[in-house]
């Protein structure tokens, strides 16, 4: 069986450990109200603020830039902004996966640790619990459920499985692709590629 946080690692290459801080995610707990799943952490404190395979991001909670606790407090809002009555039973959520409700950033709901340009979200469910899973909008309005970690998420999007619903992959033969955020005005995105996979 993969043990997929450092099988991610590998295919990302060395740790950067720019911005690791226990202290921030020790803040950032406190002001969620939740914990966010160790590997995510780890994946996190070892490579962000970045974005892989020019899609997805991932924020960093150290940072005044690319912040993450900003960053899941605007789009936890901006989901709760959205009217949520009368949808179609086929795309809510609710239904879909058993969810006694439909909140975002709230204890029992859902919070956004993810994103890419595409418009996908990747959500943790039952944060801070051993049975936490993610659940991932597409965009446009369809809803994937993964009961799987954030790692073995993160591990088979990068190889290019659908992990967004049907007909989502972003597989990119080769190397992974990191493009570290610039963290001033001034800087420039800083793109290198992870250690060679056979792909």
């Amino acid at each position: 069986m993969t043990d997929y946080l450092p099988a991610t690692m590998a295919m990302l290459g060395p740790a950067q450990n720019r911005y690791a801080d226990a202290a921030s995610w020790d803040r950032l707990h406190d002001e969620l109200g939740v914990r966010l799943p160790i590997d995510y952490q780890t994946l996190v404190d070892a490579y962000a603020p970045i974005q892989l395979n020019g899609h997805l991001s991932l924020h960093h909670p150290a940072t005044e830039r690319w912040n993450l606790g900003g960053w899941i407090r605007d789009t936890a809002q901006a989901w709760s902004d959205v009217p949520w009555g009368g949808m179609d039973p086929d795309e809510d959520p609710r239904l879909l996966f058993g969810l006694t409700e439909l909140s975002f950033g709230t204890p029992s709901g859902l919070w956004p640790i993810a994103g890419t340009d595409r418009g996908e979200t990747i959500f943790l469910v039952a944060a801070g619990t051993v049975d936490a899973w993610l659940l991932v909008e597409d965009g446009e309005g369809g809803w994937a459920r993964y009961d799987m970690s954030f790692s073995e998420w993160l591990y088979r999007y990068l190889i290019g499985e659908d992990m967004a619903g049907p007909d989502s992959a972003a597989f990119y033969p080769g190397p992974v692709q990191l493009r570290r955020l610039p963290m001033t005005a001034d800087e420039r995105p800083e793109p290198w590629n992870g250690p060679a996979r056979g792909m």
